[in-house]
């Protein structure tokens, strides 16, 4: 598989494996599948994986490094995020966690962008994960915490840079407006971008892409289909868009989109996973996955065979620009 380099020297893998579906978001998922999904997806050339605290509450860190225990080290690139602390939580004990994630709640979140807040939460990251070293630290949804995230969370995350405990340092938001900041303001490397460069919604082309492709930022996109609008051959009536019910005007243009993709040979799916490759900030697209199977679908639909034409196609019907 194709790579692409950070400033830093880093180098991604153009198809990211996403692993917040290790973390039993919404639905139970099993050690042995989310370590047959990993050796998919590293036979299929996936180098890159992701993953965070956040995600089922730890589960998601310690699943994907059970899964590449036994993998070299220099052979993939590993990367986590910062700003909820895992905190004990006795009086939840018998629940459930209440942010989308099949888990016990014997742990919290807590939003923590300080500078002992950062160190200890990776020191725990790589306790989970097993590993001595993670390659890719992002400040993870500062959104309402931009004061402590710009200040002490990135400065300690540059400090752990310039000491060569880390590879590279970003953040990783679901909008672009706040990221395209730090990119201003910050000496960060790279940004996570969820939902808002993507055949549905090209948001960060209006602020975030132009200034990351300016001043040599890498841009990850993530969920490349929108939670789910552009993952099928034809959209349904009822699907989820954005992590809520689409509205039907969305609905409506993504099947406009769909029916130029099949006029070209190209499915849905094909286009919304290869189009953020396009823009040459993006350096990576991070699709999650649970199995094998989804694996293999992430791959046949990076391989798959999309003509230029397409693209002239979507953007003269005013409904994909050419990302630039």
């Amino acid at each position: 598989m194709r790579r692409r380099a950070l400033r830093s020297g880093l180098r991604l893998t153009e198809i990211g494996f996403g692993a917040a579906q290790f973390g039993n978001l919404f639905v139970e998922t099993t050690d042995a599948a989310s370590e047959a999904a990993v050796q998919t997806a590293l036979e299929g050339g996936i180098r890159y994986f992701d993953t965070a605290p956040h995600y089922g509450l730890g589960l998601s860190e310690r699943r994907l490094g059970r899964a590449l225990a036994e993998v070299p080290r220099d052979d993939y690139v590993l990367s986590t995020k910062v700003g909820r602390l895992l905190e004990p939580s006795p009086e939840n004990a018998g629940q459930l966690d209440d942010q989308g994630f099949v888990v016990p709640a014997t742990t919290r979140r807590v939003w923590d962008f300080s500078r002992d807040g950062v160190l200890r939460s990776i020191e725990s990251s790589l306790g989970r994960l097993g590993t001595d070293r993670i390659d890719i630290v992002y400040l993870h949804d500062p959104d309402e915490h931009w004061a402590a995230a710009s200040t002490t969370g990135i400065a300690t995350l540059i400090e752990l840079r310039e000491q060569g405990v880390l590879g590279a340092v970003g953040v990783g938001m679901n909008q672009s407006a706040m990221p395209a900041e730090f990119v201003r303001q910050t000496d960060i490397d790279l940004v996570m971008v969820a939902g808002r460069f993507t055949l549905a919604d090209q948001g960060a082309l209006a602020d975030l892409l132009p200034l990351a492709r300016e001043r040599g930022v890498g841009v990850v996109a993530a969920a490349a289909y929108n939670s789910g609008l552009l993952s099928a051959r034809r959209v349904p009536d009822e699907v989820f868009f954005d992590y809520g019910p689409a509205p039907a005007e969305v609905i409506d243009r993504a099947r406009r989109i769909a029916r130029v993709c099949e006029e070209h040979g190209v499915t849905l799916p094909d286009a919304a996973v290869q189009y953020p490759l396009r823009h040459p900030a993006v350096v990576s697209v991070v699709l999650g996955s649970r199995t094998p199977a989804h694996v293999r679908s992430t791959l046949e639909r990076y391989a798959a065979p999309v003509p230029e034409e397409l693209w002239t196609a979507l953007d003269a019907a005013g409904l994909v620009p050419h990302p630039g």
